[in-house]
């Protein structure tokens, strides 16, 4: 295993800028070759899982938000799962880099999707605008609220002309623009996902495609206009400031989408060997309730956050069916062996 993550180092570090002897910082930034590598490499097969998640379902994840950047180490390692929610925590946060871990390559074409959709678009409101394939009702300032920005676009449907449009641009900023070889079938999927946008809108939720009929799930609208306990929004689409530290980190090529099982042989651990030649810890590793679907495979997703350099305020975001996100540091994670699987089941 350390053999394999220390081939995968080197066969990045090759195409980089970085020369593999600096193990003293995290780059600024990744070119093309070296962040395509990394999602290549660093990659396993394309997984399955039950929904197709577009979007979170998650209604509490920014109450942990003011106590999260309190603890976690500044210009950290962010690590995370899923889709949209991570940009939030990465607003939060501001970490050096961030890696994006699915099981579903369709959640790495996503973040792809989106990091398209961040680079050319200048506000909030182009973005919006692009991602839904929706035109604004009327201009937006700069200083806009999430509720405000989102409003202009509530009576508007689907603009078949610019969803067409967008997807070109995705494809060429993809293609032509950093040189990644989307295959027929990538291209697929993100037409795929954002013609799903298209259609739903803003209100676009959890269970719009194949999720359980008994769902209530939140909507993007209803996302980015959440608050924390005091009422203050983390989204990164609550003010200009927020979207613009994404998108400068999408623009820097540091929000890097990998497909990856939390349990799989690859994955966490490739990060981890990255991250230890750059003497980088990971501030925070957002594992949503990854950990319920993993049974028996608990041990092995305890040993892959173990191989990942941290500190002691390192800190794990889970969360818990239906309404409840909590903090856990890694170090406590550590020490229980894994115990959350035996409490799943009943046991101590």
């Amino acid at each position: 295993m350390k053999a394999a993550a220390a081939i995968l180092l080197s066969a990045v570090l090759f195409v980089g800028s970085a020369p593999a002897h600096a193990a003293d910082k995290l780059p600024a930034r990744l070119d093309d070759a070296t962040f395509w590598n990394m999602v290549s490499m660093f990659s396993e097969p394309d997984g399955h899982f039950r929904y197709e998640n577009l979007l979170s379902n998650e209604t509490s994840y920014q109450m942990v938000i003011p106590s999260l950047i309190k603890v976690a180490p500044p210009d950290g390692v962010y690590i995370g799962v899923g889709p949209e929610q991570n940009f939030t925590y990465i607003a939060a946060l501001r970490p050096n880099v961030a890696f994006i871990v699915d099981i579903r390559r369709q959640n790495m074409l996503e973040h792809l999707m989106y990091k398209a959709v961040f680079e050319f678009s200048e506000n909030r409101a182009d973005f919006v605008s692009q991602l839904f394939s929706r035109k604004p009702m009327s201009a937006m300032g700069d200083s806009a609220t999430a509720q405000e920005l989102f409003k202009s676009y509530e009576s508007r449907e689907c603009d078949r002309v610019l969803l067409m449009q967008t997807l070109q641009r995705v494809f060429d900023r993809l293609g032509r623009s950093h040189g990644f070889p989307l295959t027929v079938e990538d291209k697929g999927t993100i037409e795929h996902i954002l013609e799903t946008f298209c259609l739903a809108g803003p209100q676009i939720d959890y269970g719009f495609v194949n999720a359980p009929s008994n769902l209530t799930a939140p909507s993007y609208v209803d996302l980015m206009t959440a608050t924390d306990a005091r009422g203050q929004n983390w989204s990164y689409l609550a003010t200009e400031e927020k979207f613009n530290r994404v998108r400068e980190m999408q623009l820097r090529n540091l929000i890097v989408p990998l497909t990856g099982d939390f349990a799989g042989p690859k994955t966490l651990r490739a990060i981890g060997t990255y991250l230890k030649h750059y003497k980088a810890t990971v501030a925070a590793f957002y594992v949503s309730n990854v950990e319920q679907y993993l049974d028996k495979k608990s041990t092995a997703f305890h040993d892959n956050v173990a191989a990942l350099p941290s500190m002691p305020a390192s800190t794990l975001v889970r969360f818990t069916p239906p309404e409840s996100t909590q903090l856990e540091p890694i170090r406590i994670f550590l020490a229980k062996k894994g115990s959350l699987f035996h409490l799943l089941n009943g046991k101590e």
